[in-house]
């Protein structure tokens, strides 16, 4: 197997959890949820299908809680310590910063309805939110970096990430201006071939995991 990069996001978040981290960076607080029951399954189900492959070359997370609490459950699976990088962290929405979104719409409706229409972020709207080029800038280099720092031509470099993160990498790679062209499922794994400086996409948005886990999980009285 050639080197691969799976760019992986989180699992699905505790929506009603109010806590913040300071990022420590110009960018300010930003919402900061733990998984929720949901998420922590799509955690062990992506587990039980990441520790099916070879052991990866390097293990990469987002600094923020729901990241961490994702990739904690494969990372044990293989006795392996996940490097934490701020490069990955999600993109900055201002103001908007864990406020609800309905609470959002409610005073912006017409305006984030046309946004939808025209397949446009909402976090462009935000006031003091990082752009989407601001975003690309800051992901496109370190995500390099990381790749750069990896000395291996085979195997998988994992990293667990965020949708935002992933979009723009993802649309660096195909050429795309949008700087939001998809929604990443939760736990969905990315995976680009990396071929010297060549990139090259091979899946995008793929759950198998949580469509047959069955597939990636032992049977009962089979493990070990």
């Amino acid at each position: 197997m050639d080197l691969r990069l799976l760019l992986v996001r989180h699992g699905r978040v505790d929506f009603d959890n109010r806590d913040f981290r300071d990022a420590g960076s110009a960018r300010g607080p930003q919402w900061d949820p733990p998984l929720d029951a949901r998420g922590r399954q799509q955690a062990d189900l992506l587990a039980a299908r990441l520790a099916s492959m070879d052991p990866p070359a390097a293990l990469f997370v987002s600094p923020f809680r729901r990241c961490l609490e994702t990739v904690a459950p494969y990372a044990r699976a293989i006795d392996q310590q996940a490097v934490v990088d701020d490069g990955l962290s999600e993109v900055h929405v201002g103001e908007w910063e864990g406020v609800r979104f309905e609470d959002i719409f409610a005073s912006n409706r017409d305006v984030i309805r046309q946004r939808l229409h025209e397949q446009q972020p909402m976090f462009n709207l935000a006031p003091g939110a990082e752009s989407g080029a601001e975003l690309r800038a800051r992901v496109v280099p370190a995500v390099e970096r990381l790749l750069s720092s990896v000395d291996a031509e085979r195997g998988n470099i994992v990293m667990v990430t965020h949708g935002g993160v992933i979009n723009a990498y993802l649309g660096h790679v195909m050429g795309l201006q949008q700087d939001m062209f998809f929604i990443p499922e939760n736990t969905s794994v990315n995976t680009i071939e990396v071929d010297g400086d060549g990139r090259r996409m091979r899946f995008i948005n793929d759950v198998a995991h949580l469509a047959f886990p069955g597939i990636f999980t032992p049977p009962a009285g089979t493990e070990g």
